[in-house]
């Protein structure tokens, strides 16, 4: 529990302040066609969702906004692994035909040379940037450096974008190039804190290793430790960092059953469904393995243990049933706050049922018809469904995030076509770090 919470405090810090602030709304509910096909019902959720890294993408930078009532932090506000998503949502848009393909390479490239002159330390990004200057906005007083975690949600999404703007124009052969100099200019190794046998979250100009973070499994960030070990010429780590700091902790190995679903790692009960995404929008756990669990397997058990405690419902609360369920991180009635079976208060959070599309089809669609055509009124607006509700609190969220609404249309388009897992999957450097960290089936 105490390991959740701390994860979440790092990634989504939301100030007291700004838990306070009484803000006008920003949904605005749109009419909802009825009596749609499933295919047609999913293009539509896809679409809708991606309005939020295109209409309302920073005018400047491209990038993805923290969030849609930005009246918390103001409108410059961008967020770096949300607009890692964000990226692969562009790519879902062009491949479906929704924006043309040299619209989005001139978007993408219009991002790459933003993000070329923004602040960075030693490769790495922060966790938010000004959209228009590139100057670091501080997370927190201490976290006013590099972001390892973000910045590699950020890379997943720049590398899908290499693999996929793969013509000889000269638009794209810039783009290609400019992502390259982006990619091998993150000094992994510098993460390792002096040569230690592990990665680290954060590290400052202004306040060093005082954040004092080594990232230890398993939860969302495994992506960040393929990443590293991807680097084959610069700034390489060993797969020791990967063996004895990921795979070293005591949440690590679980192996025990929850609702009959035998779970490999992590937490009991899994911990919140945003651990089975964040990594695998384009990581493909499908026949992935490695000498401590089968990706597949941890996902999809996970997802079940989730679907299954929300169909128990032990905490009796409204509304829950096998067609409305999923708890992870999200705003809540009184908050925000890190959602799973072991921290359950009422609060349901679309991008969790619909996220894990790959993974249970049938279940996540019966919680797609429930969203849209029950709650629709409430929680469908100009950016598809908002973050969160409880219906035991009566409270429906009006707001959108971006790390909420990203993976909604990838996690889709993996499940209808694998577009993302097949770009990323394809990058040379993936397969040479997936081989150097012991993983088969890739």
């Amino acid at each position: 529990m105490k390991h959740i919470l701390l994860f979440t405090f790092l990634l989504f810090n939301i100030s007291a302040v700004a838990q306070k602030k009484k803000a006008p709304p920003v949904f605005n509910p749109v009419s909802r066609p009825v009596n749609l096909t499933d295919s047609a019902l999913l293009d539509l959720v896809q679409k809708q969702t991606f309005r939020y890294f295109w209409d309302f993408a920073h005018p400047v930078s491209g990038m993805a906004r923290e969030r849609s009532n930005t009246e918390h932090y103001g409108h410059e506000v961008v967020t770096t692994g949300g607009t890692g998503f964000g990226i692969m949502a562009v790519i879902v848009a062009t491949e479906r035909g929704w924006i043309g393909r040299d619209t989005a390479a001139r978007f993408m490239r219009k991002m790459v040379n933003f993000l070329l002159k923004a602040n960075s330390y030693h490769g790495a990004f922060p966790h938010w940037l000004d959209g228009t200057t590139g100057r670091t906005i501080p997370f927190s007083r201490k976290d006013d450096g590099a972001d390892l975690v973000e910045t590699s949600f950020l890379f997943q999404g720049l590398l899908c974008a290499r693999q996929y703007f793969n013509q000889d124009n000269t638009v794209e052969n810039e783009l290609r190039n400019k992502l390259n100099w982006l990619w091998t200019g993150v000094e992994w190794n510098w993460f390792t804190r002096d040569g230690r046998e592990v990665l680290y979250w954060h590290w400052s100009p202004n306040n060093g290793w005082s954040m004092n973070f080594p990232v230890r499994g398993f939860n969302e960030c495994l992506i960040m430790y393929v990443l590293a070990a991807s680097d084959e010429k610069y700034y390489p780590v060993s797969p020791a960092v990967y063996h004895r700091g990921w795979a070293e902790s005591s949440f690590f190995k679980n192996g025990k059953q929850f609702y009959g679903h035998t779970l490999p790692l992590g937490f009991d009960y899994g911990g919140p469904l945003f651990f089975s995404h964040y990594s695998f929008l384009g990581l493909n756990p499908k026949g992935l393995k490695d000498r401590y669990a089968d990706y597949w397997q941890q996902n999809v058990n996970h997802t079940l243990i989730n679907h299954d405690y929300c169909v128990d419902n032990p905490g009796k609360f409204k509304g829950y049933s096998d067609s409305c369920w999923g708890l992870t991180a999200s705003d809540t009635y009184n908050g925000y706050d890190a959602h799973s079976p072991t921290n359950d208060h009422g609060t349901i959070t679309p991008t969790a049922a619909l996220s894990a599309f790959p993974y249970t089809p049938d279940l996540s669609m019966k919680a797609l018809k429930y969203f849209y055509y029950t709650l629709g009124d409430k929680i469908w607006g100009e950016y598809g469904f908002t973050d969160a509700f409880n219906e035991t609190q009566d409270w429906h969220s009006k707001n959108y995030l971006a790390i909420d609404q990203g993976p909604i249309i990838v996690m889709i388009e993996n499940y209808r076509s694998g577009l993302l897992w097949n770009l990323f999957m394809s990058c040379p450097e993936i397969q040479y770090g997936l081989k150097k960290l012991g993983f088969e089936g890739h």
